[in-house]
């Protein structure tokens, strides 16, 4: 690998990164970037793993992908897997034929799907959320340490990139909900001649009552003009 030729590219990478103006779209520029800048890496995705929604497969460059992903699912094992369960930041495997043992249900129709040899790099864990970049080749031994070194680069750039703009939706939906709960209010102000407090503490009631979301509670308000029971 050209260290310099790969430098400039992670540069414009990083860029393009950081440019993108959804998670999705940023997560879309990770995988693909992953196979254009990484050695014999022929497909990617991204995999996030949480107790609430279990696995889900994000950005992928092609079907294997999904695959593999759902083969991990549905066995329960895996190399993703035991990343989530070990948080383990990378995981390389040079030959999945070799990998039988470890994972006697996985490694041997994984190498049936087509997968050669695989890698991941953790991108973030947050609560009991896990999220990785995951990389395949068909080709056995194709991942060498230099491989290693520049996926982990690339990840961490990705982290970083992910992590801005997940924290710049979380702040759009803020916003978002902060408004329509807003409007909801002043429905309900106009409505029965209540004051802030008095309409907020009527929605939060019905809220608690329901066992409704607030901001649900209050789109609700805004779509029908009132709450839903007038």
């Amino acid at each position: 690998m050209d260290w310099r030729e790969f430098a400039v590219q992670l540069a414009s990478t990083a860029r393009e990164l950081l440019a993108q103006d959804s998670v999705d779209g940023t997560l879309r520029k990770v995988t693909e970037s992953a196979t254009r800048l990484i050695d014999g890496c022929e497909a990617a995705g991204i995999l996030l793993l949480s107790k609430g929604r279990g696995a889900e497969t994000l950005a992928p460059t092609e079907e294997l992908v999904n695959r593999s992903d759902q083969l991990q699912a549905r066995v329960g094992e895996g190399p993703c897997f035991d990343a989530a369960r070990t948080g383990h930041p990378v995981f390389r495997i040079r030959d999945m034929t070799d990998e039988g043992a470890r994972w006697p249900a996985y490694a041997p129709e994984a190498h049936a799907l087509g997968i050669g040899s695989m890698m991941g790099f953790l991108l973030y864990t947050e609560d009991e959320d896990l999220g990785a970049l995951n990389l395949y080749s068909r080709k056995a031994g194709t991942f060498t340490e230099v491989s290693e070194t520049a996926g982990w680069t690339l990840a961490s750039h990705a982290a970083v990139a992910f992590s801005s703009a997940r924290e710049h939706a979380q702040m759009e939906r803020a916003v978002a909900t902060r408004h329509v709960i807003g409007e909801a209010m002043g429905i309900l102000m106009a409505n029965h001649d209540l004051s802030e407090k008095e309409a907020f503490d009527v929605l939060r009631r019905y809220s608690q009552e329901e066992n409704v979301k607030l901001r649900d509670v209050a789109r609700r308000v805004c779509e029908r003009g009132g709450l839903p029971a007038e």
